[in-house]
């Protein structure tokens, strides 16, 4: 019951069919054949873009662009936020990530609901998250986390903005919840909210700091992340671990021996095995040591973001978001990897008829990079029943 309180602030590490599960060991054998190595944003978005935001007090606002490399030529902007965008006609997919995420976990999911619906998609990196820079990235409350939503998109789009569907993934679900009650998108279609649910999120804060020391403090590559990634169950998707974990670590900024950096998972692995492999003789022990030592002359890898820092903004996410999403007049939609998560407020609003709702079973919480094809259809069934949009040729919901 516990793991399943963490599933609604960012992803948790649920059990994987045929798996390690979490808290077992894992191991990193010679004869591995599953690629863990990192893919590029570019096969799945189209463009990668630094929209400039200046603060409150500012009165200009612009990005720049290119397709494939990026260049920053302001100096004066304040807060830059990453963006990664697809397509350049229909309604907008504005995509909001989850705690410790970044935009690089819709990538997957954007490649599939492009090719599904005549849409364009925008996903962006949240403020302390990912590539976006701020001047207080200390601020991660609900309502300055909304105001950079609208900010962004008047960024885009200027005083028109064409209609935009928000859909959010846990800490980005309570945001585009956040952001659509307080009218930062006055162009908003519709709300789409993943896996998110004020009762257990609630539930879940009093023992999240504890979830959170019991991840691994660092790893010694980004392949290494995007293999604990996976064999924990935090992705169960390979392909979006992949592109999405290398937007959820950075390289170490302190020493490899200073008190602030533990040991790496690949260490960790190394000494699992040693003592499963005791048996083997010394050689292997030596060998691995020899292995250890070379890991140390590298560069390790940490969370982009210190969630444990942010406790006293996840309150505020949470608190009253159940009332605040039946209260959003625009269509909803709430997708779902159990049913178990509903609480008492939607489960009411749910038998009224005032959003819609659908179970995604067998996925873990990061629901639209376990399953972005059951995700993408659900989205798009929903879009084109309410005449956002239409279905691109050759597909059927």
């Amino acid at each position: 019951m516990e793991k399943q309180l963490h599933l609604n602030l960012l992803a948790s590490r649920p059990p994987v069919p045929g798996g390690l599960q979490s808290g077992s060991k894992m191991r990193m054998g010679p004869g591995r054949k599953r690629d863990f190595s990192p893919l590029s944003w570019s096969q799945y978005f189209e463009t990668m873009e630094d929209v400039e935001v200046e603060n409150d007090n500012g009165k200009d606002i612009s990005f720049t662009a290119e397709p494939i490399s990026l260049t920053l030529y302001s100096l004066t902007t304040l807060h830059t936020f990453r963006i990664y965008s697809s397509g350049q006609h229909g309604p907008v997919l504005l995509l909001l990530h989850g705690g410790g995420h970044s935009a690089l976990s819709w990538a997957v999911f954007t490649e599939v609901i492009y090719n599904r619906i005549n849409c364009r998609v925008v996903a962006m990196d949240l403020r302390a998250h990912g590539d976006t820079k701020v001047k207080n990235s200390d601020d991660l409350s609900a309502e300055t986390m909304a105001k950079d939503i609208g900010k962004v998109v008047e960024a885009l789009y200027g005083e028109n903005p064409p209609p935009i569907m928000m859909i959010g993934h846990s800490m980005g679900g309570a945001i585009a919840v956040h952001t659509a009650a307080a009218n930062h998108v006055p162009s908003l279609l519709g709300l789409c909210v993943i896996d998110v649910v004020e009762g257990t999120a609630m539930d879940a804060l009093n023992s999240m700091q504890n979830f959170l020391r019991s991840r691994p403090k660092t790893f010694k590559s980004v392949e290494n992340a995007i293999e604990w990634s996976v064999k924990s169950g935090q992705i169960r998707n390979v392909e979006s671990a992949r592109v999405s974990m290398g937007g959820q670590v950075k390289k170490c900024e302190e020493p490899l021996n200073s008190p602030g950096v533990s040991k790496s998972i690949g260490e960790v692995i190394i000494e699992e095995e040693e003592e499963e492999e005791e048996e083997e003789g010394e050689s292997n022990h030596k060998r691995k040591k020899e292995d250890d030592q070379e890991v140390k002359k590298e560069s390790l890898y940490t969370w982009q973001i210190d969630l444990s820092k942010t406790e006293k903004y996840w309150e505020g996410w949470f608190s009253g978001l159940s009332a605040l999403f039946l209260s959003c007049p625009v269509p909803k939609l709430l997708l779902l990897a159990g049913v178990d998560r509903l609480d008492k407020d939607l489960t009411i609003g749910q038998m009224q008829g005032k959003f819609q709702m659908q179970v995604l079973p067998q996925c873990g919480h990061a629901v639209h990079e376990d399953a972005p094809e059951k995700v993408a259809d659900a989205l798009a069934s929903f879009m084109v029943r309410h005449k956002f949009t239409e279905l691109k040729e050759g597909f059927l919901c």
